[in-house]
C-alpha cells in the first residue's frame, strides 16, 4: 500500500529515510492536500531504473522483430561472447 505523507513531515528526515528503506517503494508527498513529490531509497530508485531499461530493451527488440531486423540465435550468442568476453 503506498505511503502518503504531508510535506511538513519531511522535517523528520531520519524517520523518512527509515520509512523509504523499510517500505522499498516510493513515498508520496502531498502539499496542501495535493500530490507534490515522490521520494524513495537509492536501492528502490536503482531497481526501478533497471526495470525501465529492461522494458525499453524489450520494446526495441519487439520493434526490430516487427521490422524483420532479426539475427540467428547462434550468431547473436557468438557476438555477445565476443563483446562481453564470455
Amino acid at each position: 500500500m503506498p505511503q502518503i505523507i504531508p510535506i511538513k513531515d519531511l522535517k523528520n528526515t531520519s524517520a523518512i529515510s527509515d520509512m523509504c528503506h523499510r517500505e522499498n517503494e516510493p513515498i508520496y508527498i502531498t502539499k496542501n492536500g495535493y500530490g507534490d513529490m515522490v521520494i524513495m531509497s537509492m536501492e528502490t530508485y536503482e531497481n526501478t531504473q533497471q526495470r525501465l531499461a529492461m522494458y525499453r530493451a524489450i520494446e526495441i527488440s519487439e520493434r526490430q522483430i516487427e521490422s524483420g531486423n532479426v539475427k540467428d540465435a547462434g550468431e547473436a550468442l557468438k557476438d555477445m561472447r565476443i563483446k562481453y568476453g564470455i
